[in-house]
């Protein structure tokens, strides 16, 4: 009782000072009645589920450029169609590079005894020349002069590339949800850049410390290691999962190092999906406990076997990524954009449930709803289902680069808050620049909406204070000042455009869903994926129907011009 007295006082607190700050601000309109009619359709009448299920059992995985994300995404523009949406289309966003898929994979240890491995071939890897089979060779180099007592050795071996991972007992639960502590940190937090603020849960896509000394130099011995398997011609390389929980695999794009050395402190890869690219060595990704036990028997003079295979297959008939986009048009003032999206991409060991089949399902979700009770927005609402994501953000960035603005090549931009913009020098804006309102994002796991970041815009936290009060009862009120990274409302936000994310609790996500083997539909959590779309759907309409469009950052400054002598 005494913890929540406590927060309820401190969140008091907080909103009272809050309060004598934004006393001149106009009062933020809403439209009780239709954000009602919003609430009965999505959380009782919801579909958010029937499109996950579609998204992830039926398509399965949707790595970039496959044909099942093919398939998915054109399901996903016969659904929006089908609701009456206007222009759904799947649109172009340039050359990405060929698609992949695996069609079957073996993978058994055989000695010292024989055991099936928990492991999963990485993407754009290539096809093995049957089974495989033999002894593996534990690179465990820590040096250079180490590393060369390999060479000679590697050809059509399969090869342990890495330190075991350690494994540690799970004391605490996988799966959790945000106290009132941790977002009222949240809430208390200071600008992006404006010093040290409250601490705050760490985000996905949130900054990393600097590396030591000794990480910087491991990059570089790794990038080494990966050179010499490629240079020697090895068969199979196997390596341990660097996520999950030992009961998953963190899985990603097969590992092509370049030719030239490494920057420092740099672990350097080329894109395996590139059309002109080499191919990439037959590479599976273990669950640690299986990895860590044949590192473990060799150490102790164990003769460890192991067999392998890999059919994969690629596509480069069509090297072009696509976007799913489609419109509810507005009225009076349809030539402004409002956007909702998420990421419908994923990785291939699983079928991308919570990254990104949640985000995605409750975008669409939340264009239903509006559409299904008869609202008449007066922007027009678009959707972007953005593939390339896992890649680096790609379709996002491409379609804002089409629309809305891009960042010129040259010194870092200067300007922003939180650095927003980056570096990338001044950005050149496209007409729609001035026409766009505001995008809403949802990408960090099934958790539910608990509030948004401002991204350093605090012009919108008084609206996003008004457009969260139908929603407190419902568990979303906090506004954080903070950034969040890794995910697409940074191409909107990284050209001035009003771009946000909706805070989430994490559930399992980081510790063990996101990007593994078992990122599964049943990971979703019903309740969670309505109330973030009946939220998205009430912040699309709120954006759509006010008189001036949203608040934006200051724009960089171009920079400045060099000096001359005369």
């Amino acid at each position: 009782m005494l913890r929540r007295f406590l927060f309820a006082s401190l969140l008091g607190s907080v909103c009272a000072v809050a309060s004598v700050t934004t006393a001149q601000a106009p009062v933020e309109r809403i439209d009780h009645e239709a954000i009602n009619q919003i609430k009965e359709e999505g959380l009782k009448q919801s579909q958010v589920m029937n499109l996950a299920s579609f998204m992830t059992d039926v398509h399965g995985p949707r790595l970039t450029n496959s044909p099942q994300l093919r398939a998915a995404s054109e399901w996903a523009k016969g659904k929006l169609t089908e609701w009456g949406l206007a222009n759904a289309q799947l649109e172009a966003w340039g050359p990405f590079g060929r698609g992949w898929e695996v069609q079957n994979f073996t993978l058994n240890q055989t000695l010292p005894s024989f055991s099936p491995l928990v492991g999963y071939p990485k993407a754009w890897c290539q096809s093995t020349s049957g089974l495989v089979k033999g002894e593996v060779v534990y690179l465990n180099a820590k040096n250079d002069a180490e590393l060369a007592t390999f060479k000679g050795k590697l050809k059509g071996a399969i090869v342990l590339i890495a330190p075991p991972t350690s494994v540690r007992p799970h004391f605490e639960p996988e799966g959790r949800r945000y106290t009132d502590e941790l977002l009222l940190a949240m809430a208390n937090a200071e600008l992006p850049g404006a010093g040290a603020g409250a601490p705050t849960p760490r985000q996905p896509g949130a900054g990393r410390p600097p590396l030591t000394e000794a990480q910087r130099a491991a990059f570089a011995m790794t990038t080494k290691k990966w050179r010499l398997v490629y240079e020697e011609g090895a068969a199979v390389v196997l390596e341990p999962s660097r996520g999950g929980d030992g009961g998953s695999l963190f899985i990603g794009a097969a590992t092509m190092p370049p030719a030239s050395d490494p920057q420092p402190g740099v672990f350097a890869r080329s894109s395996p999906w590139a059309k002109d690219a080499k191919p990439a060595i037959p590479q599976f990704v273990l669950s640690p406990d299986y990895y860590n036990r044949m590192v473990r028997a060799l150490e102790r003079g164990a003769k460890v076997a192991v067999e392998a295979s890999v059919t994969a297959k690629f596509y480069d008939e069509d090297l072009n990524g696509y976007n799913v986009i489609a419109e509810l048009a507005g009225s009076d003032l349809r030539d402004e954009i409002v956007m909702i999206g998420a990421h419908y991409d994923s990785w291939h060991s699983s079928t991308g449930a919570t990254d990104n089949a949640a985000g995605s399902a409750v975008a669409m979700e939340a264009l239903r709803i509006i559409q299904a009770v008869g609202l008449k927005p007066r922007r027009t609402i678009r959707i972007g289902l953005w593939t390339g994501e896992e890649q680096g953000l790609l379709g996002s960035r491409a379609h804002v680069a089409k629309y809305y603005g891009a960042r010129a090549a040259g010194p870092a931009a200067v300007g922003g808050v939180g650095g927003a913009f980056g570096a990338g020098g001044r950005v050149e804006i496209k007409p729609d620049h001035a026409k766009f309102a505001a995008y809403f994002n949802l990408d960090n796991g099934t958790g539910k909406v608990r509030g948004i970041y401002l991204q350093g815009n605090e012009a919108c936290r008084p609206i996003f204070r008004a457009w969260l009060a139908p929603f407190r009862e419902l568990g979303a009120s906090t506004i954080t000042p903070q950034n969040t990274g890794g995910t697409d409302h940074q191409s909107f936000d990284g050209v001035g455009l009003p771009g946000f994310q909706f805070i989430q609790d994490p559930i399992e996500y980081g510790s063990r869903t996101h990007h593994t083997n078992i990122d599964n539909f049943d990971r979703l959590i019903e309740d969670d994926l309505k109330q973030a779309a009946t939220i998205m759907a009430a912040f699309a309409y709120n954006a759509a129907m006010r008189n001036e469009k949203l608040p934006r950052k200051p724009m960089p400054a171009a920079p400045a011009a060099p000096a001359t002598n005369r």
